[in-house]
């Protein structure tokens, strides 16, 4: 059931136009017009250890009202999601929900857990969105000798990444423990492969019901050479069209009168389903720890599409910030959103 406390979805502004083909734009009206440049200027003022931030937008009441790039980027620039594909795995689970062609509760269809006696074969699909399958995966993204996204992306597994992680065995019985796996999601990706078609009727439907519709002209997905989308990681846009995803969810599910996701589908992303002291996590979205009003698609380097219900308001930053360093400047873009 959705959370009590999560903050209602408001409509999109009447006389605001959509953003598609392009976004309405006026200045930020901040409370203190200095605190906002201040903070603003605090997220690019980075020091060479925390890395650099390539472009920062603010999408408040359905309107562009910040647009920065630095380091050579402009609007034009491609910049990679990481693991931010993770929440546009869930938009496309939730159409594929929304049209009859998956069940959110049932056993998922994955081909390596069919034997009779398979503790996997219980693993629903909505188990994989709260990354709580139970399988065997560790998530690092430094150590090459025991990281399974590495082997997964760039070595033995990269050719079929869902068969990668869909061989690996149980730690867990399904739905007991939270364990964060890019694996899950490119078995999600499989299974949405699947029951679309193939590959190209895979690229299609993406574009056909999620990407044109809100106008993300510039999106790159990419795909393995099994024909799956690599959704744990890899789609290239610009920070537009992100700011344009996140506002589909902030609009819950909804674009120009036409439903995009199934009702309910935000509140399934940004609905708690495990935290701890220093994070939260919904069902392929992240949740501020101390305020679940709060919900962001999040990928390495520190690339965040922060969606906030009560502000009306979406942030996009992307950049390259090691995760040591995040909560620095994750703060600088709270103190932002304060400010506003």
């Amino acid at each position: 059931m959705p959370d009590a406390a999560l903050e209602a979805l408001q409509p999109h502004p009447a006389g605001v136009a959509w953003p598609a083909p392009t976004w309405a734009r006026r200045d930020a009206q901040p409370r203190d017009a200095a605190s906002f440049a201040e903070h603003a200027n605090a997220i690019f003022d980075l020091t060479p250890v925390q890395g650099v931030t390539y472009a920062l937008l603010v999408v408040q009441r359905g309107e562009l009202v910040y647009e920065r790039y630095a380091a050579g980027a402009n609007n034009f620039y491609l910049q990679y999601s990481w693991s931010m594909a993770k929440s546009i795995t869930h938009a496309l689970v939730g159409i594929a929900i929304r049209q009859g062609r998956l069940d959110l509760h049932a056993p998922a269809a994955v081909p390596e857990w069919h034997e009779r006696g398979d503790a996997r074969r219980a693993i629903t699909v909505d188990q994989l969105l709260k990354m709580r399958s139970g399988l065997q995966f560790c998530e690092d993204y430094v150590d090459g000798t025991i990281s399974d996204v590495i082997a997964m992306l760039m070595f033995q597994g990269r050719r079929d990444t869902a068969a990668y992680a869909a061989n690996k065995p149980p730690e867990h019985a399904p739905g007991e423990v939270f364990s964060y796996s890019s694996g899950t999601t490119n078995i999600l990706c499989r299974i949405l492969r699947d029951v679309i078609g193939g590959a190209s009727e895979m690229s299609a439907f993406m574009r056909d019901e999620l990407f044109d519709p809100i106008g993300m002209d510039s999106v790159l997905p990419k795909f393995d050479h099994s024909g799956t989308f690599v959704g744990s990681s890899y789609c290239l846009a610009t920070p537009q069209d992100f700011a344009r995803f996140g506002y589909l969810y902030l609009r819950d599910g909804q674009w120009d009168g036409r439903r995009i996701l199934p009702p309910g589908w935000v509140d399934h992303a940004r609905t708690e389903t495990y935290a701890d002291a220093e994070q939260a996590y919904g069902a392929h979205w992240w949740l501020a720890p101390h305020d679940h009003r709060v919900f962001h698609a999040g990928g390495y380097d520190g690339q965040r599409i922060i969606v906030d219900p009560r502000r009306d308001l979406v942030v996009v930053r992307c950049g390259r910030t090691p995760v040591t360093e995040m909560p620095d400047v994750t703060a600088r873009i709270n103190a932002l959103m304060e400010a506003l």
